[in-house]
């Protein structure tokens, strides 16, 4: 691993551990739908990003099911923030939408 990689590895982990961490700290602030389900998706970034680097070390083996050549796991955590967020997004917007 070269120094690139390295920086990109502990940059990912410290910014990701740093929007989890006050991702949990809203979490206990508020019990609004959108918010939460936007922490939710800061917390799914986090777990695919510490996953996808104990992969890169070979610690966590990509075994099990697969979807054709691509395990199962790889195919779900990259995705599921992006579900949450999309979630929480319509949430916002149709709140908006009944309020006019």
């Amino acid at each position: 691993m070269d120094i690139g990689e390295l920086i990109y590895t502990s940059s990912r982990l410290f910014f990701g551990a740093l929007a989890a961490f006050f991702a949990i700290v809203l979490w206990s602030k508020t019990r609004d739908a959108a918010w939460m389900l936007m922490v939710i998706g800061t917390i799914a970034l986090y777990v695919e990003i510490v996953y996808s680097i104990l992969n890169l070390f070979g610690i966590a083996e990509e075994t099990g099911i697969t979807v054709g050549s691509v395990p199962l796991v790889s195919l779900i955590l990259p995705n599921l923030s992006i579900i949450f967020f999309i979630i929480a997004f319509m949430v916002m917007v149709i709140r908006k939408l009944r309020r006019y």
